[in-house]
C-alpha cells in the first residue's frame, strides 16, 4: 500500500500477454468479516461470496498466459490473517510481486491516505503513536516471511517504488521478464504515476459526525432528496482543507526512523540485500 502498486498494476495491464483485473483490489482472499469491518465498500461488491464471483473478474482474459490482481490488503498482518493459507489452497503455483518503499515515506503517505479516505482526524505524530497498523504495513520482513515460508523463493519478486520511479521502463521490463512474457514490450508513458497523494487533502473536522452521516447507508437513501445547497454546506462543515506542505513532519520522521531502521535491518537479513535508495530512513 502507498508504494506504487497502482502504477505497477496499470503498467502490467498494458502488456498484451498480461491481464490485470478491475477492480484492482478485489480482496477475495481476506476473511469476509475482516473485510466488512475495514473496507465495507469492497465487501459490498461481494467478490468474496464464491470462487465463481471472483473468477468472473478474469473472464475477459482470454488465453493470455498471466492474469493477476493487486489487493494490497494481502500484506497487512496482523490485521488480515490467513491470507497466505487461502491463496496457497487456491493455487499453490501462484506468483507474487511485492513492491516496497522507503518505510518512513510509505508510513507518512499511509497517514495521508487515511486522512483523505478514512476520516483520520488525529495529528500525524499522535496517529502514528496510537495506531500500530501504520508501522505494521511498513514492517516488510514481517509481511514477506509467511509468503517465503509457503512458496518457493523463485515465486516471489521484490522491487522498490524508488526503482520504479527512477527507471520505470527498465524496472517494468525486468518484471515482464520474470513473468515470462515479452520483456521488450514498451508501455505507453511508463513514467506516468497513478494514485498520487494530492498536495492539498480534505480532513474531517470536529467529531466527524457529519462525515459519518455523509458516508452512511441512511445518507445513501435520503441524500438525493436533500437540496444541493444543504449538501454543499454539509461538506464545508464536515471537513477542512489541509496543505500537506504546511504540516511539520519532522517529529513524525524522528519517531519513525529508529523503529523502521530496525525493521529494515530485519528485511536486509531476510532478503540479503541493502536499500540505499531509502534516503529518508537514514536521513
Amino acid at each position: 500500500m502507498k508504494s506504487g502498486t497502482t502504477s505497477l498494476h496499470a503498467l502490467l495491464a498494458m502488456h498484451p500477454q498480461v491481464f490485470m483485473c478491475e477492480p484492482k483490489e478485489p480482496c477475495y482472499f481476506l476473511d469476509p468479516d475482516q473485510l466488512r469491518r475495514y473496507w465495507p465498500e469492497m465487501w459490498e461488491r461481494r467478490y468474496w461470496e464464491s470462487e465463481a464471483a471472483y473468477l468472473k473478474l478474469f473472464a475477459a482474459a482470454g488465453d493470455v498466459p498471466v492474469i493477476g490482481e493487486s489487493s494490497t490488503d494481502y500484506s497487512k498482518l496482523p490485521r488480515f490473517a490467513g491470507v497466505v493459507e487461502r491463496i496457497r489452497a487456491f493455487n499453490p503455483q501462484a506468483r507474487f510481486i511485492y513492491i516496497m518503499r522507503d518505510p518512513v515515506e510509505r508510513t507518512l503517505s499511509h497517514y495521508w491516505h487515511m486522512v483523505t479516505h478514512r476520516a483520520e482526524r488525529r495529528d500525524m505524530l499522535t496517529a502514528l503513536r496510537e495506531e500500530p497498523h501504520y508501522l505494521e504495513v511498513s514492517h516488510y520482513a514481517r509481511q514477506l516471511r509467511p509468503y517465503l515460508d509457503a512458496f518457493t523463493g523463485e515465486r516471489i519478486l521484490t522491487l522498490t517504488f524508488e526503482a520504479l520511479q527512477s527507471d520505470p521502463l527498465t524496472t517494468v521490463q525486468q518484471v515482464f521478464a520474470w513473468l515470462g512474457v515479452d520483456p521488450d514490450f514498451v508501455p505507453p508513458d511508463p513514467a506516468k504515476r497513478e494514485n498520487v497523494t494530492a498536495e492539498r487533502v480534505q480532513q474531517v473536522s470536529g467529531r466527524g459526525l457529519l462525515h459519518r452521516l455523509r458516508h452512511s447507508r441512511l445518507w445513501d437513501r435520503v441524500g438525493p432528496w436533500v437540496p444541493a445547497g444543504v449538501r454543499r454546506l454539509g461538506v464545508r462543515l464536515s471537513q477542512k482543507e489541509v496543505d500537506r506542505a504546511d504540516v511539520d513532519r519532522r517529529a513524525a520522521v524522528d519517531y519513525l526512523r529508529p523503529i523502521q531502521r530496525e525493521q529494515t535491518e530485519e528485511l536486509r537479513r531476510l532478503l540479503g540485500c541493502d536499500f540505499p535508495e531509502w534516503k529518508t530512513l537514514y536521513g
